[in-house]
């Protein structure tokens, strides 16, 4: 782990997008104790401190910030460059870190990215899968999949696929309770929640007239999984609210019903976030194209 200031660079861009020194070290391919060591002569070398070690998570001094975006810039350029270079001879190369929720990652993402790996020996994809929000700037993701749009100048959005929330029933609900007639009759049904992220998901919105409407609904069954919403829905237990990514094919095959069809839903669609400050390498953008062809090929909207 030897080198010049310019390695040094390099390591520490890695280091800093790293949540502790042993992912640092995982990433590296090195000993914990090594990515330590080299580290601390850096720090020697600067005559300030640049990270304040915990036992849970790494901290950029002032300083170690500064360096940190220096450094990015750098290792930014190095990276276009020899982009320029292999795109010469249409190779990609390199790792990817792509971040998704656990539910699209498991039905879409996960085969996707597989896919692209495939075509492409020479890329390493990363797939981290997690219910919990992410803010992606300062940290070590190249992509984040995200339902919704965001606004955030620190990053930037590709849209992959369009998508909706839609009102779902099994027939046997149907026939027992029947389909609510309006927004209004939601109140007599009972609505299966999905309760993600501390959000308020028994607001159900709508948007009749291109009116963005909110309708607080209540139910007998809550769950943070949105797997389980939906059994509990095809096992015929109430009404649930769900992307087209989900139950599109439910739909599609009549084992669920779209209980407000006439009624339309804001658009959930599914984008690509990722820092607007970063030079995209080619590997990155050949994946976002990658998942941008493939959602759409795997969740037409209807």
């Amino acid at each position: 782990m030897r080198g010049g200031h310019s390695d040094d660079i390099l390591f520490f861009d890695i280091l800093a997008r790293c949540r502790s020194l042993t992912e640092a070290a995982r990433e590296l391919g090195v000993s914990v104790s090594a990515v330590s060591k080299r580290l601390a002569q850096i720090e020697a070398r600067l005559g300030v401190p640049l990270i304040q070690r915990t036992t849970r998570r790494l901290v950029l001094t002032p300083e170690g910030r500064r360096y940190a975006t220096g450094a990015a810039v750098i290792a930014g350029q190095l990276e276009e460059l020899e982009d320029s270079i292999s795109e010469q001879h249409d190779e990609l190369r390199g790792r990817v870190h792509v971040r998704s929720t656990i539910g699209l990652g498991r039905a879409h993402i996960a085969a996707l990215v597989a896919e692209f790996v495939t075509a492409h020996p020479g890329i390493h994809i990363d797939l981290e899968l997690s219910a919990m929000p992410l803010n992606i700037a300062g940290t070590g993701f190249d992509i984040d999949i995200h339902v919704g749009a965001l606004h955030d100048s620190r990053l930037t959005t590709t849209r992959l696929c369009r998508n909706r929330r839609v009102v779902c029933a099994a027939p046997d609900y149907v026939r027992r309770h029947g389909l609510p007639g309006d927004l209004t009759d939601l109140e007599r049904h009972n609505c299966l929640v999905l309760k993600e992220n501390d959000s308020d998901y028994s607001l159900w919105r709508f948007a009749p007239g291109g009116n963005d409407t909110a309708v607080r609904v209540t139910g007998n069954l809550v769950s943070n999984d949105g797997g389980v919403i939906t059994r509990w829905c095809l096992e015929g237990r109430g009404l649930v609210m769900r992307s087209l990514w989900h139950v599109g094919p439910l739909l599609r095959d009549g084992t669920l019903i779209n209980a407000l069809p006439d009624i339309p839903t804001p658009s959930a669609d599914i984008y690509a976030v990722y820092a607007a400050s970063a030079a995209l390498p080619r590997r990155t953008r050949a994946v976002i194209d990658h998942l941008k062809h493939g959602l759409q090929e795997r969740i037409p909207f209807t």
